[in-house]
């Protein structure tokens, strides 16, 4: 079972899905998001994702009125969330860099009024949070819009996620990541084996893998172990401001990501044994008894 999104297939047998995750990274700055485009699309990723929040609505109100320090001073954690979010002119404009530069562009709704806010830009498909994961209203919002939906499964029993999968009721448009929310992600968290725990789970839905490491073996090894997609969260330099920069990859890394990637999925062949072309000198060189 392969799901479409703007008319790539993602699933067992096509070519690995990259998501490269701008998120907040961008920091509220268009021109910054840009920038993180051009590196994903010279990268040759498939698609950016970004975030889109209600900052009333989807900040705790326990976390509202806490004060952190800024790049813009000090603020509450809510101001905070105002500060970075994008407003529609602006999707619009990040959008239209995202097409023209070859990509497909979509982003994670943290509440209703987001997806509101999203289908009005006409996305190609929603990203659900792991932070949603439990969220089943907003669940069905998204399942009603009947645009692909990628599921992430960080912090979640599978009893929920079975409850998440129900809820989007989406089997021909649904893309499930194994995930882990730790960032950054620690190897001994990272639970590849997940990955086809998840494929048997839901037999009728391409599993991926979104992760959170600071290096790249993880990602490589999930594609191994057939992740039909893969996200990594993407920064200019890990030193900047945020809370994703230290567990993204800056460009070279990402380069070297999809690189790797392809690699890997033409490696893994289709797990039909046949002599291969190029064994076929050595076997008349060297093999001494011919069946």
């Amino acid at each position: 079972m392969s799901v479409m999104i703007a008319g790539r297939p993602v699933g067992p047998g096509c070519p690995v899905y990259v998501i490269a995750e701008i998120g907040l990274n961008h920091n509220g700055d268009v021109e910054v998001a840009k920038q993180l485009i051009d590196v994903a699309a010279d990268a040759g990723v498939d698609a950016v994702k970004f975030q889109k929040r209600t900052p009333e609505l989807a900040t705790p109100p326990h976390m509202r009125d806490v004060v952190r320090e800024t790049p813009w001073g000090a603020m509450t954690y809510l101001e905070y969330r105002h500060r970075v979010e994008l407003d529609r002119e602006q999707y619009i404009e990040i959008g239209d860099h995202a097409m023209l530069r070859g990509l497909t562009w979509f982003a994670s709704p943290w509440d209703e009024p987001s997806v509101a806010f999203l289908e009005a830009l006409n996305v190609a498909a929603y990203k659900v949070a792991s932070a949603s994961v439990t969220d089943l209203a907003l669940l069905r919002t998204i399942a009603g819009t009947g645009r692909p939906v990628i599921l992430s499964t960080g912090m979640s029993t599978l009893e929920q996620i079975d409850a998440a999968v129900a809820a989007l009721d989406a089997d021909e448009r649904l893309i499930v990541l194994h995930a882990t929310s730790t960032y950054p992600m620690p190897a001994s968290e990272a639970n590849l084996r997940m990955i086809p725990v998840l494929a048997a789970r839901y037999p009728d839905v391409p599993v991926g893998y979104s992760g959170h490491e600071p290096g790249l073996q993880i990602s490589l090894a999930a594609v191994a172990l057939g992740a039909t997609a893969i996200e990594r969260h993407i920064t200019l330099d890990r030193a900047m401001w945020g809370s994703d920069q230290a567990a993204s990859l800056e460009p070279r890394g990402l380069e070297r990501l999809v690189r790797d990637v392809r690699v890997i999925e033409e490696a893994l062949g289709d797990g039909i044994k046949r002599v291969q072309p190029g064994e076929l000198a050595p076997m008349a060189k060297l093999r001494r008894v011919r069946a």
